[in-house]
Parts: C-alpha cells; sequence; structure tokens
C-alpha cells in the first residue's frame, strides 16, 4: 500500500517493561534486542510517544473469569508477589517521559479500559506506529482493536518481540498478508526515514 507516516501518525510502544525483559517468568530473551530500534522511534517524537504498561492485579481473586485462571497460574506475578520495580520501562525509555505518555493497562489491549483513545483523539492522530511486545498477544490485541477504530496500522517488525519464534513469524505473516489495507509492516529505518 505504500503509505508512510506523517504528522498525524503516533508511536504507540506497547509494554516494553523490565518484567518482560529481566529474568521473570515472563521473561522475553528478543525484548533486549529490540529496545535500540524502539529508543530511536521514541527519540524521533518523544511528543507523539505512548507506552503503555501492563499492571497485574493485586491477587487472582481481583479479576473476573478466565483472568483469574491465568493469574492462580502466575500468581508470582501478581501486584502482591511481584518485586514492582519490574513494572517499569525498560533503559533508555524512561528518560522520554514526560514529553512522551504513559497509559497504564490491566488487559492486552491497550484501548480496554484506558484513556488511550482520549489522547489519540487529543492529537487528532489516525494512524500508529506500533512496537513492543509481545506480538503474538498485547502487540496483536492492541493492533486488532486499532483497526476496529479506524487507525492505520505501521508494524516496524524489527521493533516487535515475543518469547515464541513461530507465532512471531505467523503473526507478521499475518499482519503482512492479512489487513494490507490497514497495516503496514515495515522497518525501524523506514518509519525514521519517512516520518515528517
Amino acid at each position: 500500500m505504500n503509505r508512510v507516516p506523517g504528522p498525524r501518525t503516533a508511536h504507540l510502544c506497547v509494554d516494553m517493561q523490565r518484567m518482560f525483559c529481566d529474568e521473570s517468568p515472563w521473561h522475553m530473551p528478543w525484548m533486549a534486542k529490540v529496545v535500540p530500534q524502539v529508543a530511536e522511534l521514541t527519540r524521533r517524537h518523544p511528543d507523539r510517544t505512548i507506552f503503555t504498561r501492563l499492571i497485574p492485579p493485586s491477587s487472582p481473586k481481583d479479576v473476573p473469569g478466565a483472568w483469574r485462571a491465568y493469574y492462580e497460574r502466575w500468581d508470582e506475578m501478581t501486584l502482591d508477589r511481584i518485586d514492582r520495580d519490574l513494572l517499569a520501562l525498560v533503559e533508555p525509555l524512561p528518560r522520554y517521559v514526560p514529553p512522551a505518555r504513559i497509559v497504564n493497562k490491566r488487559f492486552y489491549s491497550a484501548f480496554r479500559q484506558t484513556y488511550l483513545r482520549r489522547i489519540l483523539a487529543e492529537g487528532r492522530y489516525d494512524s500508529l506506529a506500533i512496537s513492543g511486545g509481545e506480538t503474538d498477544v498485547c502487540v496483536l490485541a492492541t493492533v486488532m482493536s486499532a483497526i476496529d477504530l479506524g487507525f492505520f496500522v505501521f508494524i516496524p517488525q524489527d521493533a516487535i518481540c515475543s518469547s515464541n519464534d513461530r507465532f512471531h513469524d505467523s503473526l507478521r505473516d499475518l499482519y503482512d498478508n492479512r489487513f494490507t489495507s490497514q497495516i503496514e509492516v515495515t522497518t525501524t529505518e523506514t518509519v525514521l526515514t519517512t516520518w515528517a
């Protein structure tokens, strides 16, 4: 489709947090590899960057339905037990806040029960460059929500990561070939070269 990011493109960085980069049950080995690309996207337009942070519940009983079973499995990652320093953004991203903003979320999609839509409406953004992790979980949920809301999505493939190579590759193929009217799979270098 060959769209390029413009002045109405925001950078939405999904869950680049220490609990996924440091040693923890949710460790993503790839995350460290994409930090430089995410940092470059952020450095280009920190005022157009929104970071999300996944904030777990205090305990499994604080979430509904299947989420309860999920956090019973991952009980050591609930707020009552986790080292809260692990909720922080990975370095060097905190230095860009502000002007970059942080949106805390409790579920996979960055749009569910957050004020992200309001931030994007205030900035009159019509497209998003989405980075972060995981490709096949929170990035996927956020991309699909963004599409439903009418945003065009740029996915720099070298700025997203997963803990599962096979699903990462499958999702990248899906993004690239199934949603050609709504998603442009690209690279960080291309986004940086064309982002007005």
